[in-house]
C-alpha cells in the first residue's frame, strides 16, 4: 500500500515550499508530502489519488486563496475523504472564518502565521491529529474497484467474470455509499454509465465489456505462436481434461474460452460427487486448480478470446478468433459445452442481471441476506445453488414444474435440502410473470395441476432449468442432431453406412465428428451422461484418440 498523504495547499510559493519543507522534515519517513497551489488543482489531485485508492490523512490548507477558499476545498475534499483530518492555515483576520468552518465543516484545528518553530507550534499538534487517524482509520483497500448498484446488468457481469477468474475485488455500492457515489461521479464525467471499474494504478474503465476488461487485467493475451499440434474450442471441465493430458503427452496445446475457465461447471457453488474431494469443492476452485495444473504441464489458455469461424483446409483445421487474428492446427477438440436455456415469462427480461440470475450467481448472493428468493429448476445444479443460496437469503423456495425432486436430483441433495430449514419445496409450480421498478418486486406463480395463481414477494429469482448446446461454431462443418449437439463415433454410422462426407478408409473414433480431425467432448455431445466427472474423462480419452488420428495424418 503507497504511503497515506499529507497534502498541503497555498497560493503563495514561498509558504508552500515552507510548509511542505517542515513537513517533509518530521514526515517523510511515514507520509508522503504533496503540495498544490491552488484548490482546483489540489481537488484534481485528490480524486486521483481516490481513483489509485490513495490513503490521504491529512489535510492542511490555506484559508485565503483566490477563486476557492480553504474552507471550500475541504467542502468538496472531505466528500471523497471524509475520514481525513483538516487543518486551516490562516492569518489573523481569519479567524472568525476558521471558527465557523469548526462547525460548517468539522474542522479539526486552525493554525495561525506564522507556524515558527515547528517543533512547538506545527509538530505536535499534527502528531496528535495523525495518532488519532491512524486509530481510527481502517486501512484502505488498494485492489481492483467495482462501483455500481446492485440492480446492474452490467455490474453484475463485471463481478461474475472477475469472480470467476478468480481475481480479487471490492464491490462498491453507490447507493449506499455516498463516498463512492462521489467517486463515480468525478470519475464518469457526468455519464451515467455504470458499472465504473477502478485500478491501482489510478485508471478506471466505465461499462466496460469483457474483453477490455480481460486485456486490463491481464486475462486476454496473443497466442504465442501460429500453429498448434492440439487447439481445444472451451475451458469447462471437458476442455481442461483434454488440455491437462494433451500437454502431458507432448502435444503443443491451447485452449479457447470465451468467458472464464470452468464453464458452466465454473458457476456451480459446490460439487460434492466429484471423486477425490469428500468435502466437496465449488465449481470456481475446481476451475482454478485445473487450469493452473494445465498451465504448469505446457498447455496455453487463451481467455476471454471468442472463436468467430472455423474452416478446414486439409490437412490443417483453421480457427478465427475476434481479433481477426487465426491460429491453426493438426487436431481441433469442441468442447464449448452448453448454454442456458431462457425463461420466457412476460415481464422477466428487464431484470436479467439485476435480481434475476442464470446459475447461482455466487459474486451476487451476499448481496441477498435476509431476503427472499426463489430458485427455479430441478436438477442438481437447482439444488446445489439452494443450498449455497440458503446461506445468506431468510426464505429460499425450490419451484419444480415436476411433483418431486426424485427422479432429477441426486439423492445427497434432497437430504441436505431437505435438512435446511429455510428451504422450500413448491411442486406442480411455475412462474408466469413477472413485475418490479427497478429490481424484481413480485412473480406469479402458477399451479400446473389446478391452474390457480398466486401473486408473491420476491427479492430475486436464480434460474436453473437446463440447456442447449453450445454448437453454432461448427453449424454447416460437423453433422448435430435436431437439438444442435454434436454427433460423434458410432452415432455417425446409419445402417452399417459412413457419413457421405467421410473420406478416410476407417471408422470414426469414439469422439471424432463427421469432419476427421475435428472431435468432440463434454455437454455438447449427443447423449452424454453430463457430469463434471464424464466431462473430464472424455477430454482424456479424446487426446487417446486424436494420438490414434495423428498417427494417420
Amino acid at each position: 500500500m503507497a504511503k497515506p498523504v499529507l497534502m498541503t495547499i497555498d497560493d503563495e510559493p514561498q509558504v508552500l515550499n515552507a510548509i511542505a519543507r517542515d513537513l517533509q522534515a518530521h514526515y517523510r519517513k511515514e507520509y508522503q508530502i504533496v503540495k498544490a497551489a491552488s484548490g482546483a488543482e489540489a481537488l484534481e489531485t485528490v480524486q486521483e489519488f481516490k481513483r489509485r485508492s490513495t490513503p490521504v490523512a491529512l489535510f492542511l490548507v490555506d484559508q485565503r486563496m483566490p477563486g476557492m477558499s480553504g474552507t471550500e476545498f475541504l467542502a468538496d475534499a472531505i466528500r471523497l475523504y471524509p475520514d481525513s483530518k483538516r487543518v486551516l492555515l490562516t492569518a489573523y483576520a481569519d479567524t472568525e472564518a476558521a471558527i465557523t468552518s469548526i462547525n460548517a465543516i468539522d474542522l479539526d484545528y486552525y493554525l495561525m502565521k506564522p507556524w515558527d518553530p515547528p517543533e512547538e507550534r506545527l509538530y505536535p499538534v499534527l502528531d496528535d491529529l495523525l495518532s488519532d487517524w491512524l486509530a481510527s482509520v481502517p486501512v484502505p483497500y488498494d485492489g481492483i474497484r467495482v462501483a455500481g448498484t446492485l440492480w446492474s446488468a452490467g455490474a453484475h457481469n463485471v463481478k461474475e467474470f472477475l469472480a470467476r477468474s478468480q481475481i480479487p475485488y471490492q464491490w462498491l455500492d453507490i447507493e449506499k455509499d455516498s463516498v463512492a457515489r462521489e467517486l463515480v461521479e468525478s470519475s464518469s464525467a457526468g455519464r451515467a454509465r455504470l458499472p465504473v471499474v477502478f485500478f491501482p494504478d489510478g485508471s478506471t474503465l466505465v461499462d466496460p465489456d469483457l474483453r477490455a476488461l480481460a486485456e486490463k487485467v491481464g486475462l486476454r493475451a496473443p497466442a504465442a505462436q501460429p500453429f498448434y499440434d492440439l487447439i481445444i474450442i472451451g475451458a469447462g471441465p471437458a476442455g481442461l481434461g483434454a488440455a491437462v493430458y494433451g500437454a502431458s503427452e507432448g502435444l503443443r496445446t491451447v485452449v479457447i474460452e470465451q468467458e472464464a475457465t470452468g464453464g458452466q461447471a465454473g458457476t456451480s457453488a459446490r460439487i460434492e460427487n466429484y471423486l477425490g474431494f469428500p468435502k466437496g469443492i465449488s465449481g470456481a476452485d475446481l476451475a482454478r486448480r485445473a487450469t493452473t495444473q494445465a498451465k504448469r504441464l505446457g498447455a496455453e489458455i487463451l481467455t476471454a478470446q471468442t472463436v468467430t469461424g472455423l474452416r478446414v483446409e486439409d490437412p490443417y483445421r483453421i480457427v478465427t478468433l475476434d481479433d481477426g487474428s487465426e491460429l491453426s492446427c493438426h487436431a481441433l477438440l469442441i468442447a464449448t459445452g452448453v448454454k442456458v436455456r431462457e425463461l420466457e415469462v412476460p415481464g422477466i427480461e428487464p431484470f436479467i442481471g439485476a435480481s434475476v440470475y442464470y446459475g447461482a450467481a455466487t459474486s451476487e448472493a451476499v448481496h441477498y441476506q435476509g431476503r427472499r428468493v426463489f430458485v427455479v429448476g430441478g436438477a442438481n445444479s437447482a439444488g446445489q445453488g439452494a443450498v449455497f443460496l440458503s446461506r445468506f437469503a431468510a426464505e429460499v423456495t425450490i419451484l419444480i414444474r415436476g411433483e418431486s425432486l426424485q427422479a432429477s436430483m441426486s439423492r445427497y441433495l434432497i437430504d441436505q435440502i431437505e435438512a435446511t430449514p429455510n428451504i422450500s419445496l413448491r411442486a406442480s409450480t411455475e412462474i408466469v410473470a413477472a413485475a418490479g421498478s427497478d429490481r424484481l418486486e413480485t412473480i406469479t406463480l402458477a399451479n400446473r395441476a389446478t391452474g390457480a395463481a398466486e401473486i408473491v414477494l420476491a427479492d430475486a429469482v436464480f434460474i436453473f432449468i437446463g440447456a442447449v448446446p453450445h454448437s453454432d461454431i461448427v453449424a454447416g462443418i460437423v453433422e448435430r442432431s435436431e437439438a444442435g449437439f454434436i454427433l460423434t463415433g458410432p452415432d455417425l454410422i446409419r445402417d452399417g453406412r459412413r457419413p457421405q462426407t467421410w473420406k478416410p478408409q476407417r471408422d470414426p473414433f469414439l469422439l471424432e465428428t463427421s469432419v476427421p480431425g475435428i472431435f468432440a467432448a463434454g455437454d455438447v455431445r449427443h447423449g452424454v451422461v453430463r457430469r463434471v466427472a464424464s466431462a473430464v474423462g472424455q477430454g482424456a480419452i479424446a487426446v487417446s484418440l486424436i494420438h490414434s488420428y495423428l498417427e494417420t495424418v
